[in-house]
């Protein structure tokens, strides 16, 4: 059963398979939106979710299945514990007012996606590696904004109090200029009182937009880097014992099984005649 379970969860078949439901679920959420389609086809579409949860309990089993009696290397892995975790919370009795949030369950199936394709779980992984490096981008990032708006507010209050008249007032216009959605107008209404203003503007779409999103963009480079050495790494890392006794284990299976076809009778003529 064990091998079985595991020659079936590391086929690229069944992984696909796997693949398409997910899909299909996320069809499902998306359709579920329309109120036409949810009033003809409602029983159908509530019947497809619980046989999409049928098969990803029975993904799960037989992912426990092919570890077993080691069912810590299941739980090991972070990924499978994020599929468990959404098939517990769709098991869950969601009802009445609590009725959508079985709904937003469903729609976190979709995210199943992301464990099923290794170069998403890569760039999840550089993402989640690159957090500490972004942390001291983004305090550099707060005390540019916070330079920048308390000059913004001794330079401008006066004459836009509307975008300059408080600090966080002129927090959020450092925003809006760092998106470049409409910061000429900001700019030009402060060069009607202060000529020299462009200079604080321009300085800071430089140094606020450019820079610093190129110093987003170096971090998760270098984490992307950082991320495919830790997984060669791990794939060039020597087998464990129970890995080397399963596949003997398994081995030893198909010699049996070999051993006992050609002990039947007639098997070697048979066996001669389709070599012929």
């Amino acid at each position: 059963m064990q091998a079985f379970a595991r020659n079936l969860v590391s086929n690229s078949r069944f992984e696909r398979a796997i693949i398409a439901l997910i899909v299909f679920n996320g069809v499902l959420v998306g359709l579920e939106t329309s109120y036409t389609i949810l009033a003809r086809f409602g029983p159908v579409i509530e019947w497809l979710h619980h046989l999409i949860l049928a098969a990803f309990i029975a993904e799960a089993a037989l992912k426990i299945a092919a570890v077993a009696p080691q069912w810590r290397r299941y739980f090991g892995d972070g990924w499978n514990v994020f599929d468990f975790s959404i098939i517990v919370l769709s098991l869950l009795p969601f009802s009445g007012e609590l009725a959508m949030v079985a709904r937003l369950v469903r729609l976190l199936r979709v995210l199943r996606l992301v464990s099923a394709l290794p170069k998403l779980r890569l760039v999840v992984a550089t993402l989640v590696h690159a957090l500490p490096g972004m942390g001291h981008v983004l305090m550099l990032v707060a005390l540019l904004f916070y330079v920048y708006g308390v000059a913004g507010w001794h330079l401008f209050h006066q004459h836009d109090p509307e975008r300059w008249g408080t600090l966080g007032a002129s927090l959020l216009t450092l925003f809006q200029i760092a998106t470049l959605e409409g910061w000429a107008e900001v700019m030009y209404t402060a060069m009607a009182q202060v000529p020299l203003a462009w200079i604080f503007f321009i300085s800071f779409v430089i140094v606020g937009t450019f820079v610093m999103i190129n110093m987003f963009v170096a971090v998760v480079i270098n984490s992307l880097e950082e991320s495919k050495a830790t997984a060669l790494d791990v794939a060039r890392e020597p087998a464990t014992r129970e890995d080397i006794v399963a596949e003997l284990r398994a081995l030893r299976e198909a010699v049996a099984r070999l051993e006992a076809r050609l002990a039947e009778p007639g098997a070697g003529v048979s066996d001669a005649r389709r070599a012929g």
